[in-house]
């Protein structure tokens, strides 16, 4: 039976979603231009595009079987389902805001009453009763931060990155409702019914986001300074050591290190009479 996925059909998380996916071995086609839904060349895949915000809705109804969305966007639907692994891209927050003006530092100083303007009413609702406070939430689908400025709302709740945004019409945060990122989603039904093919879905896009950060280091060393490299480059497990034809006295090494670290590695494996050292980058790593 063909898997069925959903991505965020446009907006902040689509771009980075195309690109794991296509990086992970999923081929989508050169050409998905406005199409609604594409079959995976080679695989029993079928990639869905659809709003970010349904994306919940249609794996805790059994519509897909999986889908890549904000932890925002799932908390806000309220259904029972599985975080099956975090991307590590999309991260922002939904935040309250009021005018600079306002006086008002902590949304605990919000009066009863407020009218609250928000995208996502049910996490909203559930913030404020948490706090004490009954408000009036005004549902908006977009540009919260004007709806002081028009009178529509006393004060917002909406997805915060930079908060640039913000700044620019004057408002600035009391409090933080939830922090997101976007995530791999699915159900305890479709684990059931899919779970395998689900996670191999999972296990390619993983080894790419580890890969990311990392790269892959060559060197030949000195076989007197095998202990101070192995120092320098611990790996994963380890070094890996081989013998070099025809150089008795050297061996090679690779190893895998993050990236941050390359320049440093780099520096000390020269200390130790490294020689041919190469570096690149890691497309998968699966541990």
């Amino acid at each position: 039976m063909t898997l069925r996925m959903g991505v965020p059909n446009k907006g902040r998380l689509n771009e980075r979603t195309i690109e794991l996916l296509k990086i992970s071995g999923i081929d989508l086609g050169e050409d998905l231009g406005r199409r609604l839904y594409v079959k995976a060349k080679n695989q029993d895949l079928e990639i869905v595009f659809v709003r970010a915000q349904d994306i919940p809705v249609f794996v805790a109804s059994g519509a897909i079987d999986m889908g890549i969305t904000g932890l925002d966007e799932t908390a806000e639907a309220g259904k029972e389902l599985i975080n099956a692994l975090n991307l590590e891209f999309g991260f922002c927050h939904l935040a309250v805001a009021v005018p600079e003006t306002s006086g008002i530092t902590d949304a605990s100083q919000i009066k009863d009453g407020s009218r609250i303007a928000t995208s996502f009413p049910n996490l909203t609702k559930k913030y404020f009763d948490k706090i004490g406070k009954n408000v009036e939430i005004v549902v908006v689908t977009g540009a919260c931060e004007i709806m002081p400025y028009l009178g529509v709302a006393d004060y917002i709740v909406d997805l915060v990155s930079t908060g640039s945004t913000l700044k620019t019409n004057r408002l600035r945060e009391v409090g933080t409702v939830i922090e997101s990122e976007a995530a791999i989603i699915t159900s305890e039904a479709a684990m059931k019914k899919n779970g395998e093919a689900i996670q191999e879905v999972v296990d390619s896009i993983q080894s790419v986001i580890l890969a990311e950060n990392k790269k892959y280091i060559m060197a030949d060393v000195p076989k007197s300074k095998l202990d101070d490299v192995e120092k320098i480059l611990p790996g994963i497990g380890g070094p890996t050591v081989l013998e070099i034809a025809g150089n008795p006295d050297f061996v090679a090494v690779h190893a895998v290190v993050d990236s941050d670290k390359i320049f440093k590695t780099i520096a000390d494996l020269k200390k130790v009479g490294a020689k041919g050292i190469l570096s690149t980058p890691i497309e998968r790593l699966v541990n």
